[in-house]
């Protein structure tokens, strides 16, 4: 999977079902995608943040995508955090997680990205292998999509692949197993928990998540899909 920012709830099911999780880090950067982009409650109401980069492109790659190196969108967006969750029961926990990653030093969007998906699930007590497509699979390079994805599976050792529920629009489970590797996509169910007194919003960033519910009722929640 491409690495997003603090990612919803559905990514971290997906990590969860697997032994070793690829960042696809050496593709095409998707410009108003979820790469450098996510929601979380202001107000009560869902607000899109956006983390500043330097001439984004989709003729990039997304680990060759720069941060803009300043501060103010930082201090901005942890002061809005603050404002707008401090009344949440598990603010301490999620704004130590929220402030450690983006105080750290990175370069790219995909350091990032990658630093906040890794720390999150150091939060949650998931250990997982996380390997970069640039770094461990970089001789799949320019090889067909599908054909990249059941080299990777392969070299990685498995025979399986799982994939999320959007794939189904672009991958074919026969091709796969004609290739000898098994395709499965996850179809994860995001139940509803409470957000002060508010309508439930969802879909959110995982930092909303982590503001309103303890280890043991995240977990639950990581378990909630099944493999199609």
């Amino acid at each position: 999977m491409q690495p997003y920012v603090f990612p919803y709830l559905g990514y971290f099911q997906l990590i969860s079902s697997v032994d070793c999780f690829v960042f696809y880090d050496d593709v095409n950067f998707i410009k108003r995608g979820w790469i450098n982009r996510n929601k979380i409650l202001v107000n009560g109401n869902e607000s899109l943040f956006s983390i500043p980069l330097v001439k984004a492109s989709q003729n990039k790659l997304i680990n060759e995508i720069h941060l803009v190196n300043d501060n103010k969108w930082t201090n901005q967006f942890l002061n809005t955090i603050q404002t707008n969750y401090k009344k949440a029961p598990f603010f301490k926990e999620g704004f130590e997680l929220v402030e450690t990653v983006l105080s750290a030093h990175h370069k790219s969007i995909s350091d990032l990205a990658i630093d906040s998906v890794i720390k999150t699930c150091d939060y949650l007590g998931m250990n997982r292998n996380f390997q970069l497509s640039s770094a461990n699979y970089f001789s799949t390079k320019g090889l067909p999509k599908a054909d990249r994805l059941v080299e990777i599976t392969k070299l990685s050792g498995s025979t399986t692949y799982i994939n999320a529920q959007g794939g189904k629009q672009l991958y074919d489970k026969p091709y796969f197993e004609s290739k000898h590797v098994d395709l499965f996509f996850l179809i994860g169910q995001l139940k509803e928990y409470p957000q002060f007194e508010n309508q439930f919003v969802p879909g959110l960033s995982m930092i909303d998540l982590i503001m309103f519910n303890d280890l043991e009722q995240i977990n639950q929640m990581l378990n909630h899909y099944y493999l199609d």
